[in-house]
């Protein structure tokens, strides 16, 4: 062997320890797989009386526990695709996807279109299934808020070239969200950006402007609106005789569940609330009643399967980052933020720590379009982590480049 060879061996060899390691993050893989089948598990628990009601009675008991396996299934296939798929394409398509997501959004509104549920126009139906373009709308930022960054690394400094067109883009999507009118979601998805926004090294004085206009407009929103501003002032006082009947029934009855539950809950599936006093129990409450068949334990055992999968998103973030990776580095935290957010908000909304919101627990509660998203996410996330091991091994991944917009 010559000795260019030897040095260029050299050069690339990769320490021993590199070449055994697996393929992908095991404790991540073993948390988002645990959420799964709990949430499973959770949603045949808390819909299983709900047959006997008037509501439901024609749909049967195994209604949508079967349904929710159905939206895992398919959840589970896009997310095989989805790790296939390198993260160049991603960051590639980034504003292509995003245009669509707003496309979408504003399908929602069109009449004999869009389908209107309890007064709001959230769903497409397509066949069978209801699709909710918001919940597309989460990944779709995800993309572009960090590609966004990335193209503009050098003027997040500027007011002008930096924050205006990222601000321009967030007012067009919220305009749409709250025609639907959907604050959750907007909620997660202004997370998302502004998180992304932040880690990419926005102007501190750029951000701080950010959240205060942030704060002003959601303050606004709610003195604005009757409704909302009667939940906050259910929140406030949720046991005043005016309200447990009224806007404040399902934080009290969530408060009530997680209370008869105690350290280690009445056992699986033996929840009152249930039984039809706490309403959507199998979607935004269902906390309440892993409170009260699980108790403390079992709402304590959640907090950290997802404590692991944002610390996760943060570590891989850091590793593609360092690597030269940002675009990969921004979508890997950026799931981080957004599972983290929502995760918050529901628990907090759950156990009367936030006014209620209409937010389901990702990979847990029922609800199609939510998961997909979710699994979407996590596949993006490990998809990530794949390419930083591959990097780690001395393996060349290609990061294709394309024009800023």
């Amino acid at each position: 062997m010559s000795l260019l060879a030897e040095l260029r061996s050299s050069v690339s060899a990769v320490k021993p320890g590199r070449t055994t390691m697996r393929n992908y993050d095991l404790l991540l893989g073993v948390a988002v797989s645990a959420l799964l089948l709990f949430g499973l598990i959770m949603v045949f628990s808390a819909s299983i009386a709900l047959a006997d009601g008037p509501k439901y009675a024609n749909l049967g008991r195994y209604y949508f526990a079967l349904r929710h396996a159905i939206y895992i299934a398919v959840g589970v296939f896009l997310f095989s695709l989805t790790l296939t798929v390198p993260m160049s394409f991603w960051e590639k398509y980034a504003f292509r996807i995003f245009l669509l997501a707003m496309l979408l959004l504003v399908l929602v509104l069109v009449p004999f279109i869009g389908k209107e549920v309890n007064g709001a126009s959230r769903w497409l139906p397509i066949g069978p299934i209801n699709f909710q373009p918001s919940e597309f709308m989460k990944v779709a930022m995800l993309l572009f808020a960090a590609d966004y960054t990335v193209r503009k690394q050098k003027y997040m400094q500027d007011f002008i070239r930096g924050f205006m067109p990222m601000a321009l883009a967030l007012i067009v999507v919220a305009t749409l969200l709250l025609l639907e009118p959907d604050l959750g979601a907007l909620m997660v998805t202004v997370s998302i950006a502004v998180g992304i926004l932040f880690l990419g090294g926005i102007n501190l004085g750029l951000f701080v402007f950010a959240i205060g206009a942030l704060v002003v407009l959601f303050v606004s929103m709610i003195i604005f609106a009757p409704w909302r501003l009667g939940r906050i002032m259910a929140y406030l006082e949720p046991f005043h005789e005016s309200n447990v009947q009224s806007s404040a029934y399902q934080l009290v009855h969530s408060l009530i569940a997680i209370g008869r539950g105690e350290w280690f809950g009445v056992g699986l599936g033996s929840s009152i609330e249930k039984l039809h006093y706490l309403p959507e129990a199998h979607t935004d409450f269902i906390m309440a009643v892993v409170g009260e068949e699980l108790g403390f334990v079992g709402i304590f055992l959640v907090v950290v399967l997802f404590f692991i999968i944002v610390k996760k998103s943060f570590d891989i973030g850091r590793s593609a980052i360092a690597m030269d990776r940002e675009f990969n580095g921004l979508v890997a935290q950026g799931v981080g933020v957004w599972l983290g957010v929502q995760a918050f908000i529901n628990l907090g909304v759950c156990l009367g720590l936030l006014p209620t919101k209409g937010l389901t627990l990702p990979l847990v509660s029922y609800g199609g379009s939510s998961i997909v998203m979710n699994l979407i996410a996590v596949a993006m996330l490990m998809r990530v982590d794949y390419e930083v091991r591959q990097m780690m091994r001395g393996r060349h991944v290609n990061k294709e480049s394309k024009r800023s917009y």
